[in-house]
C-alpha cells in the first residue's frame, strides 16, 4: 500500500510542485514522508492488531455512558498525539500544514488498518468548520480544543422521523433570556429535540464532545418555517465550560471519614468535583453490522434530566446567521464525504490483500489443459485459476482506483485554497462536481471488491475465521452514511451539474477529452482511450434535452450513469499512465524502470474496459436500451447494420450477450478490430 500512495503523491499527482506555493513552502517532501511514516508505524501498531477483536467487543451503554474496548482509547490517544487531528492547522495549533492531498494520504493508513476505531475525521471536520465560520472566541474554546484531542466532535444532522430530508427537522432552537445576543460565545439558544445516527455521540475517550446541530428557530408566530429555510447550526456542548474553555464545575461536600469509635479523623470534609453536564441524554445505542468500534446514538436535547443552569434545555451557540445552517453544515460534508470514499477504497484494498494472501497458499483444483488431467499431479494454488485472478484484478482495479480518485479530489483541494485566481477557481469548481462521485463510486466497487474477497475464499470468506466478512461489513455502510446514493445524486444534478450554468461538467469533461487525446499517442492505451470518447458521446446525448429530472437520477442509477461515475474511474484510470509517461520515454521502458507502476496503470484500465463493456452492453439511458445504443455510437465511425433489425451485441472475446438491443448500427470498427458481432 505504501508504494502505491508513494506512485500516486510523487509520479501521478506532483506532490512535491506544492512546495513552491506560499503556504507549503516551509515543508518540504522531506517533511511530507516522516508525516506518513509516523501515520503508517501507528496505524500498525495501535489500530491494525485490534481491528477484529474489537469486531465483537461492540459498545455497550451503562447509565449514560458508553463503555469501549481499551483498545479503541489508546487508538484515539496516539492520533491525537500524532497531530493528525490538526495537520493543515498553523503550528501554535498542534499542526504540521502539509498539504490536504498528504493529509488524506496519511489518513489512509488509519483507515486500511481499523476504519472500525478511525473516529477522528469528524473531530477534525467538526473543529475545522468552527475555524472556518467561527468567531475567535469559540476558536479558542472548541476547536483549539478539539484539535488537541482533549475535547471530540460530530455533527448532529438526521431525527427520527425525518432521516435525510432535513427539510423535516423538528428540534428547535430558543433564544435563552433577553441577554441571548450578549454571551461572549455568540448568540445563545436552548434546544430541545432528537438526533438520531449519531457517531461517536457518547463516549469517554475525551473529557468533553462538541456536537454541531441542525435546529429551526421559531418564527414570531411560534411556528417552525417549514422546508429548508430557517435550519441554523449550533454549537452544543455535552459539558458546560467559560469562556476560557475550562469545563464548569460545581462543588459538594462530601462526608468526612470517622474512626471506629465514632470520631473524626483528618482535616476538614473532601470536596468531590463533578463537571456541569449540559441538557442532553443518551436515549440508545443502535447496534450495527459493522463498524463496531465506533459507538452510534440516539441523543435527546432538552428532556430535561440534566438541566443546564437550572433549566431544561440544551445551551447551544448559533454558528453563522438564521437560516445558515446547510451552507456551514456543507464545509463538514464535503469534508466527510470525502473521508467516507477514502474509508471505503481502503476497506477494498483490504479484502484485496487479504484474498491476495489467500488465493497464494490455498491448493485447489489443476490447470485446465493437458498438464491438469493427470491427477498423481499436486493441485496448484487457486491464483493459478483464470476466475480468481479475474477477481483478484477486479479488486485491485476498484481499489486502487478508488485511492486515486479520493487522492485527486484532495489536491483538488489543494489547488482551490492554493492556487493562482483562474486555477483555484476551476479546480473548486471540478472539486464540487467529484465530491459526490467520490463518495458514492468507491463506497459501491469498493463493496462489490469485498464482495469478491469473500467470493475468492470460496466458503472460508462466509466464515468470521477470515477477515474478509467483516470488511464487507464495514464497508456496506459507507453507501448509507453521509448521504446514500440517491442523496449524492440528487445534490450532483440538482446542484453541482446546473451551478454556474453547467461549467463544472464541462470543464470535466474537457479535462477527459484532454486525458484522452494523450493516450492516443500512446499505443497501449488507444482502445481505452477511444473507449472513453465513446463514453462522453454517450454522455452528450443523455444531456441532449437539458432537463435534468428527465436523467435518471429519480430512479437513484444517476451515478452508474456513463455521464457521471463510471467515467470518472475510466478517466483516472487512464490519467495515471498519461501523466506518468512524460517523465519516461516509451512505455517500454516505463515498464522496465517501475515494474509495479507498469501493474498499477495496466490494473487502472480494468475498470475502464468493465464500465465500457457493461455500458455497451446495457445501457441505461433515458429512453431504454434503444436510445443509449444509439447515443454511444452517435457522431462516429459506424457501419449500418444490413437488417436494421432488432439483435443482439456479443463480444467475442469474452462471449457477452447482452438484452436485446436496436441494430439500427453496427459498431464496427470498434476500439478492439473484430470484436463486437451481432447476433440475430
Amino acid at each position: 500500500m505504501r508504494q502505491t500512495i508513494d506512485f500516486l503523491l510523487r509520479d501521478w499527482l506532483d506532490v512535491e510542485a506544492l512546495n513552491a506555493r506560499p503556504r507549503y513552502a516551509e515543508p518540504s517532501l522531506a517533511t511530507f514522508t516522516p508525516v506518513l511514516d509516523t501515520c503508517e508505524r501507528i496505524a500498525r501498531d495501535k489500530y491494525a492488531p485490534f481491528n477484529r477483536p474489537v469486531d465483537p467487543e461492540k459498545p455497550r451503554q451503562d447509565g449514560d455512558r458508553v463503555i469501549l474496548p481499551q483498545a479503541t482509547h489508546d487508538a484515539w490517544r496516539a492520533y491525537a498525539e500524532s497531530g493528525m487531528l490538526a495537520p493543515a492547522q498553523a503550528e501554535a495549533l498542534g499542526g504540521m500544514q502539509p498539504p490536504y492531498t498528504v493529509e488524506a494520504a496519511a489518513n489512509a493508513f488509519f483507515a486500511r488498518a481499523s476504519v472500525s476505531i478511525s473516529a477522528g475525521m469528524l473531530t477534525a471536520g467538526n473543529a475545522n468548520l468552527l475555524m472556518a465560520h467561527g468567531v475567535p472566541a469559540r476558536q479558542r474554546v472548541f476547536a483549539q480544543t478539539e484539535f488537541s484531542g482533549r475535547w471530540a466532535g460530530t455533527m448532529c444532522l438526521s431525527e427520527p422521523q425525518a432521516g435525510s430530508s432535513l427539510s423535516d427537522i423538528a428540534t428547535r432552537a430558543l433564544p435563552d433570556g433577553d441577554d441571548f445576543e450578549a454571551d461572549a460565545l455568540g448568540p445563545r439558544y436552548r434546544l430541545f429535540g432528537n438526533k438520531m445516527w449519531i457517531s461517536a455521540g457518547e463516549h469517554e475517550l475525551t473529557e468533553n464532545i462538541v456536537h454541531l446541530v441542525l435546529a429551526k428557530i421559531p418564527g414570531a408566530d411560534g411556528k417552525l418555517v417549514p422546508g429548508p429555510r430557517g435550519i441554523s447550526l449550533f454549537i452544543v456542548p455535552k459539558m458546560m465550560a467559560d469562556a476560557d474553555g475550562r469545563l464548569s464545575r460545581k462543588r459538594r461536600a462530601a462526608p468526612s471519614f470517622l474512626d471506629p469509635l465514632g470520631g473524626r479523623v483528618g482535616e476538614p470534609a473532601l470536596v468531590a468535583v463533578e463537571y456541569l453536564r449540559n441538557d442532553i441524554t443518551l436515549a440508545g445505542l443502535n447496534h450495527k453490522c459493522g463498524w463496531r468500534g465506533t459507538p452510534n446514538t440516539l441523543l435527546n436535547f432538552g428532556d430535561g434530566r440534566h438541566p443546564a443552569r437550572g433549566m431544561a434545555g440544551a445551551i447551544g451557540w448559533r454558528v453563522g446567521a438564521p437560516g445558515d445552517g446547510p451552507r456551514c453544515m456543507f464545509h463538514m460534508m464535503n469534508e466527510a464525504r470525502i473521508g467516507v470514499g477514502l474509508a471505503a477504497a481502503m476497506l477494498g484494498m483490504a479484502g484485496f490483500d487479504a484474498s491476495l494472501a489467500y488465493a497464494r497458499q490455498r491448493p485447489q483444483g489443476r490447470p485446465v489443459g493437458p498438464a491438469g488431467k493427470d491427477p498423481s499431479q499436486p493441485p496448484v494454488a487457486i491464483i493459478e485459476h483464470a476466475d480468481v485472478k479475474r477477481m483478484l484484478l477486479a479488486q485491485k482495479a476498484y481499489a486502487e482506483g478508488a485511492l486515486a480518485l479520493e487522492l485527486y479530489c484532495a489536491r483538488l483541494v489543494d489547488e482551490h485554497r492554493t492556487g493562482d485566481e483562474t486555477p483555484a477557481r476551476d479546480a473548486g469548481l471540478l472539486l464540487e462536481v467529484l465530491t459526490p462521485i467520490a463518495k458514492s463510486w468507491p463506497s459501491e466497487w469498493c463493496l462489490e471488491a469485498n464482495s469478491l474477497a469473500i467470493q475468492v475464499h470460496g466458503g472460508y470468506g462466509y466464515t468470521r475465521d477470515f477477515p474478509v466478512e467483516q470488511y464487507w461489513r464495514d464497508n456496506r455502510l459507507n453507501m448509507i452514511h453521509e448521504g446514500t446514493h440517491g442523496i449524492q445524486a440528487l445534490d450532483l444534478l440538482g446542484r453541482k451539474v446546473v451551478m454556474e450554468g453547467g461549467a463544472g461538467p464541462a470543464m470535466l469533461a474537457a479535462r477527459m477529452r484532454a486525458t484522452a487525446a494523450r493516450a492516443e499517442a500512446l499505443r497501449a492505451l488507444q482502445a481505452h482511450a477511444a473507449a472513453l470518447q465513446q463514453l462522453l458521446a454517450a454522455t452528450r446525448a443523455a444531456w441532449e434535452g437539458g432537463n435534468p429530472a428527465a436523467t435518471p437520477a429519480a430512479n437513484g442509477t444517476s451515478l452508474r450513469h456513463p455521464a457521471l461515475a463510471p467515467r470518472a474511474g475510466e478517466w483516472l484510470g487512464l490519467h495515471q499512465p498519461t501523466r506518468h509517461s512524460r517523465r519516461l520515454r516509451t512505455w517500454t521502458e516505463r515498464c522496465a524502470a517501475t515494474p509495479r507502476s507498469h501493474g498499477r496503470t495496466r490494473s487502472g484500465n480494468f475498470p475502464g474496459e468493465h464500465t465500457w463493456l457493461t455500458i455497451i452492453c446495457n445501457s441505461s439511458l433515458p429512453n431504454g436500451p434503444a436510445a443509449g445504443w444509439k447515443s454511444i455510437t452517435s457522431g462516429s465511425n459506424v457501419a449500418p447494420c444490413p437488417s436494421r433489425a432488432r439483435a443482439k451485441c456479443w463480444c467475442a472475446t469474452t462471449g457477452c450477450r447482452s438484452t436485446p438491443i436496436c441494430a439500427g448500427a453496427c459498431p464496427t470498427p470498434s476500439p478492439t478490430p473484430n470484436r463486437w458481432r451481432w447476433a440475430r
